[in-house]
């Protein structure tokens, strides 16, 4: 005789159904049990005892069900925190504990890959000038000082350097010989991207709602090409955060190449920089370890929580700024940050800090890459050249953004940049170094000229810019800042978007010092390097409109907390000017050139509140509804040829992330989502005649085809009569993947709305 529970304040309300939703009948079968193993992990399976129903790993390019793995990683760790003893303590413990131990293997491995890549590039880059007699792996500052990587030797500058061999002494020679290795570089930088050569489906909902004629020879949906290597790969990381899934994109095979090309990218001197790319690095390093993880690799909502860390270890090897890295990964990249995230992050970036400072790719022996010292403090006066400097940046933001943009969709359309990638990379590289090597210091590569423009020379004269500052005439200097700054806003332009590893941030902070150096030639009453640094903050906030992060990372760069308020006062008003000249930073342009889906809830809210839109306005046609639209009889059972129909429409639009929607007497009953329903059926099904009756809804019987434990029985639903603004709501903060729109007043189903329809209905506004 079962106990007999007594009513008291905690008795549950109602009583709780015996549920036993597993396979039955399939999962006598062999081949069924060994399919059901091998496709639906532990988790999911005890899953089907709940209405909200089992789910597959998610396909290419859909989106994740955020509520889905909450509930499944609330499962998981349950039943590890079940388990009594010393077994399950310890595997509490274990569980506890993982997050932190991934965020610290992360943090370690990727200050490995970036020594490597630091080290290589140096070296690489130097080869274009000469090489070292001594060591030829050797970079021309480690040849001609005591400083080594792995070592804390102190510089031992010196006069002249006999071990450094250049190629020859006559300019245009050594001219030719610059712009010819720029080329193999550039050459071998691309070659390499394009091995990452990856097709994707259509971003757009395929032939979405229109109907499609298929005639002889008709291929599908079409996917886009896309090159998981090149760029900085941010646009691409903050679509994964959102929820959308880019196959193959944080693959081991990626990170390799990406650190390979961005080396010799790098070294060809373009305009750009391996910041970004290291972004893109640490978040591979980020998924390679979650996959050790189970807790991780099973569930998209937790891997994003680690990528989301490992993030932030980027910057933090980039630019030796550990606090700007954790940051930078809340303000620009991650749309899902809790609090715990963050403390893994700042786990993450302190080890990968720690790792590189030991390693030492500089030879300084410090994190600090543009260690300043003024001595002066600024006066009151200063603040207005200050907010000529945010000026000057928002107007080059907003002016490269827009320039940007248009090349990108007006240029890279012709038929021959855009099936040859690596002619493009060539005549780059051709324009870059027939434009830089004559202005001596753009001659240089640009974390070197972030260093020589920063420099005070007060009482030093050994740089080639203090002595041009001491001159009596500094006619001729002043034009080389002008022409700097000029060349790097024309070739950044131009450099943005090629199909090589490259980032933006370290062209618009040599941008913005070249003409902060050059505002300070007028300014006598403090250091040029004071405008220089606070110019190239300026710049890279109208570029990329980081505001917080970047004041951060400003001063772990140069080490000055005096000059945080003239930084805070910069990037403010170049947010605000580039804001007026183009909505969209850098980033999202990129993902709206890239064409990737990403819904951004702060920036469609501003486009959603100006419509005065209903959510009625996203319901799909009536075509689109019948193809969508299960009426499931009274047995619970629907007849397998209709699923089959109904699954090769699916395919047709081309939605990926699209399903049917069941309904008896006009109410919803459930959801069934486009890549179960194809497992259920393709796979599954195979045990079964193409005449049976599939059961969707129900309790199973013997012999029956149940795929009902796939069906979600909790879909959440919207009035069709609901302001826009509770829509665009629901999905960015629920994280959800449909949302299924009911009629006013009767309750019944009159649409259902999928994330990627939304994301097009709102790129729509834009334009």
């Amino acid at each position: 005789m079962p106990d007999v529970e007594y009513a008291s304040e905690r008795t549950h309300l109602l009583s709780h159904p015996v549920q036993d939703r597993r396979f039955s009948a399939v999962q006598r079968e062999a081949d069924a049990e060994s399919l059901i193993s091998t496709h639906v992990s532990k988790e999911e399976q005890l899953l089907s005892t709940t209405s909200i129903g089992e789910r597959l790993p998610y396909n290419d390019y859909t989106t994740i069900d955020w509520l889905h793995d909450l509930v499944k990683d609330s499962f998981r760790s349950r039943s590890i925190h079940a388990q009594r003893g010393i077994r399950g303590s310890l595997g509490s413990a274990f569980e506890s504990g993982q997050g932190w131990v991934a965020a610290a293997f992360i943090g370690v491995l990727t200050a490995c890959v970036a020594f490597c890549v630091d080290v290589a590039e140096a070296t690489v880059s130097d080869w274009k000038l000469g090489y070292c007699k001594a060591n030829v792996f050797s970079n021309r500052e480690n040849c001609c000082t005591d400083r080594h990587p792995l070592s804390t030797t102190k510089a031992n500058l010196g006069e002249g350097c006999p071990d450094w061999h250049m190629w020859t002494e006559d300019y245009w020679k050594a001219f030719a010989v610059f712009v010819g290795f720029a080329l193999a570089f550039g050459v071998i930088s691309s070659s390499f991207t394009m091995l990452t050569k990856s097709t994707l489906p259509s971003t757009a909902p395929g032939h979405g709602d229109k109907p499609r004629s298929v005639q002889a020879g008709d291929q599908g949906v079409v996917g886009k090409s896309i090159y998981l290597a090149a760029g900085s790969g941010i646009p691409e990381i903050k679509t994964i955060l959102s929820g959308f899934v880019i196959p193959h994109f944080l693959d081991l095979k990626v990170l390799v190449i990406k650190a390979i090309g961005a080396v010799f990218a790098v070294a060809t001197g373009m305009c750009l920089g391996k910041e970004g790319p290291f972004v893109h690095i640490s978040t591979c390093v980020a998924y390679l370890v979650g996959m050790l993880f189970p807790k991780y690799s099973e569930n998209g909502r937790k891997m994003r929580e680690l990528l989301s860390a490992g993030c932030s270890a980027g910057l933090s090897v980039a630019f030796g700024a550990p606090i700007g890295g954790v940051l930078f990964a809340y303000e620009e990249i991650s749309t899902f940050f809790p609090r715990k995230v963050l403390w893994r992050a700042f786990l993450c970036s302190l080890f990968a800090a720690v790792v590189l400072k030991a390693l030492n790719p500089t030879g300084t022996g410090k994190l600090v890459l543009f260690e300043t010292n003024y001595g002066v403090s600024y006066s009151p006066i200063h603040y207005l050249i200050f907010v000529v400097l945010g000026i000057a940046g928002g107007l080059f933001g907003g002016v490269f953004c827009k320039a940007n943009f248009l090349w990108s969709k007006k240029f890279r359309q012709y038929s021959i940049i855009k099936q040859h990638p690596v002619f493009e990379v060539f005549l780059v590289v051709l324009a870059t170094g027939l434009l830089q090597y004559p202005n001596p210091m753009t001659r240089e590569p640009g974390d070197a000229i972030i260093k020589n423009l920063l420099a005070d020379c007060r009482g030093a004269t050994k740089g080639w810019v203090c002595q041009q500052e001491a001159k009596d005439d500094n006619t001729k200097f002043i034009g080389w800042l002008v022409y700097g700054t000029l060349v790097k806003l024309v070739l950044t332009i131009i450099t943005f978007g090629c199909k090589v590893p490259s980032g933006i941030i370290i062209p618009a902070l040599d941008a913005g010092a070249f003409f902060g150096r050059l505002i300070g030639q007028w300014v006598t009453t403090i250091s040029p390097g004071v405008f220089a640094m606070v110019g190239a903050a300026a710049f890279l906030a109208g570029v990329s409109r980081m505001t917080i992060s970047l004041c951060v990372i400003m001063f772990e760069l140069t080490g000055e907390l005096e000059y945080i308020v003239p930084h805070m006062i910069a990037i403010l008003v170049a947010k605000w000017v580039a804001d007026m000249l183009e909505k969209d930073g850098v980033y999202d342009l990129a993902q709206t050139v890239l064409g990737h889906p990403f819904l951004d809830a702060d920036h469609t809210m501003n486009l959603v509140q100006g419509t005065q839109e209903l959510v009625e306005r996203l319901i799909p046609p009536k075509q689109t509804m019948q193809d969508i639209t299960v009426d499931v009889p009274k047995d619970n059972k629907v007849a397998k040829q209709i699923l089959d129909e109904k699954l090769d429409r699916l395919k047709e639009r081309g939605l990926m992330d699209a399903g049917l929607v069941l309904i008896q007497d006009g109410m919803l009953q459930g959801y069934l989502a486009e890549g179960e329903l194809d497992f259920g059926l393709n796979d599954l099904g195979k045990q079964w005649e193409s005449t049976s009756r599939i059961r969707v809804l129900g309790e199973a019987e013997d012999g029956d085809l149940d795929m009902s434990v796939f069906v979600d029985r909790t879909p959440l639903t919207i009035c069709a009569k609901a302001p826009m603004e509770y829509l665009v709501e629901m999905f960015g903060k629920l994280g959800l993947r449909y949302l299924c729109v009911v009629e006013e007043g009767s309750g019944k189903l009159v649409g259902v709305v999928i994330k990627k329809r939304l994301v097009v209905w709102l790129e729509s506004l834009k334009h």
